[in-house]
């Protein structure tokens, strides 16, 4: 008792060290956006500032380049393609988990296989089907393709596999269709699966940066980390507003998993009991 006892005291120890060494970038930065320009490289860091000063946070949300109109084209992009991808992965992890057809092993295995295509390697047939479209420099070149991820896919599947076939079967008997099973029993059982997918995706969405550093062009159509990255090239030496301008983007992140930690440790467990 005392050796694991003294086990889990070190493991404690060690996850306690790395995640101060993670949050004290973020701390720094957050710090950092309430300063003066002059506090900035003082030596030793003040943590917290003699005084706080708000105007970097008010430029940035009250400026030429307002962070409410980047936030609200994040918002779009991200909800419309973080529901889309929730329900087609759902629908396709349910087609490749309960229902038997031939070749549907093989068709999952080459379908997973995309997962090790470089991302970067479709901008160009992106682009030309975007164009071809007429999507190019509009919201949906980013919102249609973020609705399906096979990472999604995969994590649906692996949680529907361990849902007993005894209920599936049961209502078979009683008349039910592949339908009305998934959408009134097998989906309310993976809440906590796609809670977990809609944080994951989410977050995905509003750090997407190279789709939309490639698609868009007009900076109305920003979102928040294009809208960022113009920040501060117009902004090089004010970094007191590029802290602040950081410490915006981040706050939803923030949120997003304070209010979804539990279902992204119970989903992610869930999703893993059957291979």
């Amino acid at each position: 008792m005392t050796r694991a006892l003294m086990q889990k005291i070190v493991l404690t120890l060690l996850m306690l060290f790395f995640s101060i060494v993670m949050i004290v970038p973020f701390l720094w930065m957050i710090s950092t956006s309430f300063k003066t320009p002059a506090e900035v490289f003082h030596y030793p860091i003040r943590w917290i500032p003699a005084d706080f000063h708000w105007e970097h946070h008010l430029k940035i949300w009250t400026g030429p380049n307002s962070f409410v109109h980047y936030y609200l084209n994040s918002l779009k992009v991200a909800l419309l393609g973080t529901a889309g991808a929730v329900l087609l992965s759902a629908l396709a992890a349910y087609g490749f988990a309960r229902i038997e057809f031939k070749g549907r092993n093989a068709l999952f295995l080459i379908y997973l296989s995309m997962m090790m295509v470089p991302p970067q390697v479709l901008f160009v047939p992106k682009f030309i089907m975007f164009d071809w479209a007429g999507i190019y420099n509009t919201h949906w070149a980013l919102i249609l393709p973020g609705m399906f991820t096979i990472f999604g896919v995969f994590m649906m599947r692996q949680f529907f596999l361990s849902v007993p076939y005894e209920i599936s079967e049961a209502a078979f008997l009683d008349g039910a269709g592949h339908f009305r099973i998934f959408s009134r029993i097998i989906l309310p059982m993976a809440k906590p699966s796609l809670a977990t997918l809609a944080i994951i995706d989410f977050s995905w969405h509003w750090n997407d940066y190279e789709n939309a550093l490639v698609f868009l062009i007009d900076q109305d159509l920003f979102t928040v980390p294009l809208g960022l990255q113009n920040f501060i090239l117009e902004n090089n030496v004010d970094y007191n507003g590029m802290m602040a301008a950081a410490t915006a983007g981040i706050i939803p992140m923030i949120l997003v998993f304070l209010i979804g930690q539990k279902y992204i440790i119970e989903g992610v467990a869930s999703s893993a009991v059957k291979g």
